[in-house]
């Protein structure tokens, strides 16, 4: 594969000459008007975290150090007109967003350019107690708290992935007031095993409502064991125009991953045996069978709204989010995505296979085979799998008061979706191509509503239900109400939701021909009721929760791999706290999670998890050097916890062998030097230390044994 640091060092150079010196600066609405009446109120306006004067866009507040303003040429300043950001919002510098799929809403978040979660570079450790991994970076992987696994039913071959695939929603957009670019690099391992992860993103605004960016990850892993070689691409490319009456999001997503897939270790003995000096050395149960599977994905989506206004707007109105309102939008949306699986009849040997009651030691075996079955043809596999998503939907929504009033919006909209589904015939197109296609149709109506009272209150419901087509019956209710209370301005926060859902089991769960697998179901629908109730401090760093849900007709696979319907109910109840202590810039932040399920062999999962954080912050130079010192750790009790079967792309529920009750700590030292962070990590520094010494998250998948790893990240702006 090309290099990945030399591609680094090259875009920086580039990047760094294209940049310009200085933008553009935002005001809002209020500063606009007190400059119309003749008040002389600077450059900026006077707006909150800007600075007041002529100090503009080069306060040190705002994202760093001040700029040189001596060339910088006084022009007159276009407000951003937009009817979804606020007075609080325009103030920022610099801020993000992500679109609701549904409806015409948006979730603002801050650019985090902070050394917060900055040494936690696999991405989904970062929330609650994270993921069960294979192991190696951008490899498949799976939240170990239930309540966090996406639930929809498209394309479930690629859901493993969701850690590292650039989605409708989760593309970010961007409003900047000068142009950001960030990039990222990070490489651990000796040469032969090495993991490398790079990200590049770089977005800058057109005038104050309208911008671009293009955000691109790759991460991969040479394997430390095995047949283990994974890539992963990402690209996003978002356009956005956020005008006070019309607005647009278009974004083209592309993902790429290609996996060698290796089965996982023939038994749990070789991770612990020291005969073994090199992981490469382990053997694992597919490695000579050349197992891979490569995904392709190609997403469009374009959601576009225009505002009617029901009051007259004047000259001093840069926002309809204070008048009465209709907006009519529509939203068109393509995603197709591919999976080939292949691999080659081999078989493997298993030193520990049969156990000897008369020696008292395990003997070997040879001639063990992965899969049970080859359906099509006997020697070698290409299984060749497709679906695709054509979806349009158009709406209104109807502001009858202002967007922050009681009752902000009523919603409603009526869509259709047009899936494809193709897989390679059982005959000679097998191996040279040619395909079979099934085609569905639903259409479905929904609705929502939702405002706010003052700061205290926020409240929101909405409902989906497809009336005819495939999924026709198919209906969910989704409620939300979040609460606060302030103690000398510092809020505590109560917010609870409940959710119902009946939904159609997925379209590979019911129908598959492959070389492995085959079965052709009729199942009924899954239905979901569940509860959430969070309750949180940001003050001081308390979040607890708690998440109730009952499931009928669950659709799982099995430990053999094959897909079953659970007819009756089953239920999970968890319980998650954090707490970061704090003392001086000593941080010791604590995450537990609690589950208990009714029965394990559909829903299995671990009693406790956890993760740790302890380390010391603490400025080197003030306002110039920033360093943080510390180890993290991750440990959940022992479980039959579920194992992968690559040519399904899926976890099953395998009940032959435990995991857990091993803790997996990582020592780290990361800082920030002005507008970079650096990043010094030595992974799974316990190695052999303490522990049972089988360190596995995911059932014959072992995590990564000791390695060094170092990263930076330099962000760039004016």
């Amino acid at each position: 594969m090309v290099r990945l640091r030399g591609i680094f060092a090259i875009v920086c150079v580039v990047v760094a000459c294209l940049l310009p010196e200085n933008l553009y600066a935002q005001f809002d609405a209020a500063s606009m008007q007190r400059q119309q009446r003749g008040q002389n109120m600077g450059m900026n306006g006077g707006l909150p975290g800007n600075g007041t004067g002529t100090q503009g866009m080069d306060d040190p507040n705002a994202m760093g150090e001040r700029g040189d303003t001596t060339e910088v040429e006084e022009r007159e300043r276009k407000p951003l007109e937009s009817y979804y950001f606020g007075d609080t919002v325009r103030a920022l510098q610099n801020w993000q967003w992500t679109i609701d799929r549904d409806f015409d809403r948006v979730n603002i978040e801050p650019l985090d350019t902070t050394l917060q979660d900055w040494r936690i570079d696999y991405v989904f450790y970062r929330k609650g107690v994270g993921d069960m991994a294979l192991g190696g970076l951008g490899q498949s992987s799976q939240a170990i708290n239930w309540f966090d696994r996406r639930q929809d039913k498209d394309f479930i071959f690629a859901r493993s992935y969701d850690a590292y695939t650039a989605r409708v929603d989760n593309v970010p957009f961007y409003n900047c007031k000068t142009p950001y670019s960030n990039m990222t690099y990070l490489e651990s391992g000796q040469k032969r095993y090495r993991e490398e992860h790079f990200e590049l993103t770089h977005t800058q605004n057109i005038d104050p409502s309208t911008s671009f960016n293009v955000t691109y990850k790759a991460r991969s892993t040479m394997g430390l064991y095995d047949w283990q070689r994974t890539k992963n691409h990402a690209l996003s490319v978002g356009f956005a125009h956020t005008g006070k009456r019309y607005s647009v999001h278009a974004a083209y997503m592309n993902n790429m991953v290609e996996a060698r897939e290796n089965g996982g270790v023939v038994g749990e003995w070789a991770i612990a045996d020291t005969t073994f000096e090199m992981p490469s050395g382990v053997p694992m149960r597919l490695a000579s069978s050349k197992a891979e599977n490569k995904y392709r994905n190609n997403a469009f989506v374009l959601k576009q709204a225009y505002a009617i206004p029901l009051q007259r707007v004047t000259e001093y109105d840069f926002s309809l989010a204070d008048l009465s309102a209709v907006y009519i939008g529509h939203q068109l949306e393509y995603n197709t995505w591919s999976k080939v699986y292949t691999d080659e009849r081999a078989t493997y040997t298993n030193l520990h296979g049969k156990y000897n009651e008369e020696t008292g030691k395990w003997e070997r075996v040879d001639g063990l085979e992965y899969y049970d079955n080859w359906y099509i043809n006997p020697t070698k596999s290409r299984d060749s799998i497709s679906e695709r998503l054509l979806s349009n939907k158009f709406y209104v929504q109807i502001q009858p008061w202002d967007r922050n009033g009681v009752i902000s919006t009523i919603d409603g909209g009526v869509g259709i979706d047009l899936h494809t589904y193709s897989y390679l015939r059982p005959t000679k197109d097998y191996v040279h191509g040619g395909a079979m296609k099934d085609k569905r149709t639903s259409w479905y109506l929904y609705g929502g509503t939702g405002g706010k009272i003052k700061r205290y209150a926020d409240w929101g419901a909405k409902a989906k239900y497809y009336p005819s087509g495939y999924r026709g019956g198919d209906f969910s209710l989704d409620g939300d109400i979040t609460l606060r209370a302030y103690i000398r301005e510092l809020p505590l926060i109560l917010s609870g939701r409940f959710k119902q859902e009946f939904r159609s089991p997925a379209y590979w769960q019911e129908n598959l021909l492959s070389n492995h697998y085959m079965w052709f179901n009729s199942f009924d629908k899954e239905s979901e009721t569940r509860l959430e109730v969070n309750f949180s401090v940001p003050s001081i760093a308390l979040e607890l929760g708690f998440w109730q849900g009952v499931m009928s007709n669950m659709v799982y696979y099995d430990g053999s791999s094959m897909v079953r319907q659970h007819s009756d109910l089953v239920s999970l109840t968890s319980l998650y706290a954090r707490k970061d202590f704090r003392i001086a810039g000593f941080h010791f932040d604590h995450r537990a999670l609690v589950q208990i399920s009714s029965d394990e062999s559909v829903i299995p999962v671990p009693t406790f998890s956890g993760f740790l954080s302890y380390y010391f912050e603490f400025w080197v130079k003030r306002d110039v050097l920033r360093v943080q010192l510390g180890f993290d750790g991750r440990y959940n009790t022992s479980y039959h916890a579920p194992s992968y079967n690559p040519a399904l792309s899926v976890f099953f529920n395998q009940r032959d062998v435990r995991v857990g009750n091993y803790p997996y700590i990582d020592a780290f030292v990361s800082a920030k030097w002005k507008r970079m962070r650096i990043l010094l990590k030595y992974q799974h520094v316990n190695q052999g230390l303490f522990g049972n010494g089988e360190y596995f998250q995911v059932a014959r998948y072992p995590l990564n044994p000791r390695m060094f790893k170092f990263g930076i990240s330099w962000s760039f702006y004016d």
